[in-house]
């Protein structure tokens, strides 16, 4: 049973105040796991893809890394019995060994075009048991090309919008409502939405998903909201930590792992 550590979510400090104290993992602390079972320990996978910023551009697939990552590797170690890899990755859909990693994590698809190639295996992994996450983007616009991209990975079923009173959003911290995360510096007063260039109204946050026949979530999106940057940004300011970090990014991060690896 994955169950929350007993300093809970309220963390001692707020953020990570050694940003630079290990400039290769970003001031996170590193922690050992079972040298026994060393393949027993999740791992945060990251989905690269060349499509929309492309290989050297910035954004896209790269958007809040390694920072996100890490940190959440961190936060899942210490808040959840899961044991942890402190060590997160970067996998191609195409690569041989993609079914080591139960979770996959893609960020910012609202450019995205998958390769035929890239069709095939995602649509193998999913069925074969694993869970994707799509995190951070916004309007009616992106939405429409990751929508469109999916169909062609499952041309027989459509993302439908998950009820709050799914277990993902229960199954470790009771979520009241599908929470809404701004990037850091884009939330004032009672606003905590983006606008993007279509005009969309991105104020409603919307966590659709993809099952498999017997009802399984395969692909699990967060659509107008950002978990990524709560993750990434948990160090930089308290009120933003306090706010969206503690009370909405991790809580729901949490869950969607621990439905992943548990279905």
């Amino acid at each position: 049973m994955l169950v929350v550590s007993a300093a809970g979510i309220a963390l001692a400090q707020w953020g990570r105040r050694f940003r630079s104290i290990e400039e290769d993992r970003r001031g996170v602390p590193q922690w050992e796991v079972d040298r026994q079972f060393p393949g027993d320990s999740f791992t945060f996978a990251r989905v690269y893809y060349d499509s929309y910023y492309g290989r050297g551009g910035g954004g896209g697939w790269r958007t809040d890394y390694p920072d996100s990552d890490l940190n959440f590797s961190l936060r899942l170690q210490q808040l959840t019995t899961i044991k942890v890899n402190p060590n997160p990755v970067i996998v191609n859909l195409t690569d041989e060994n993609l079914s080591d990693y139960p979770f996959l994590y893609m960020i910012e698809p609202g450019g995205l075009v998958f390769s035929e190639a890239e069709v095939v295996a995602l649509r193998k992994y999913c069925f074969d048991g694993g869970f994707l996450m799509v995190d951070d983007f916004w309007g009616d616009t992106q939405y429409e090309n990751l929508a469109f991209e999916l169909e062609r990975v499952f041309p027989d079923r459509k993302p439908f919008e998950v009820p709050l009173d799914h277990e993902i959003f229960h199954n470790v911290y009771d979520m009241k409502e599908k929470p809404q995360v701004p990037a850091i510096g884009r939330a004032w007063g009672s606003v905590t939405w983006e606008d993007t260039r279509d005009g969309s109204d991105n104020s409603v946050p919307h966590y659709r998903a993809i099952v498999d026949d017997k009802d399984r979530i395969m692909v699990f999106i967060c659509h107008n909201t950002d978990l990524g940057d709560g993750w990434e940004r948990e160090g930089e300011d308290e009120e933003y930590f306090r706010e969206f970090s503690v009370k909405k990014a991790y809580p729901m991060g949490i869950n969607i792992v621990t439905y992943a690896m548990t279905h």
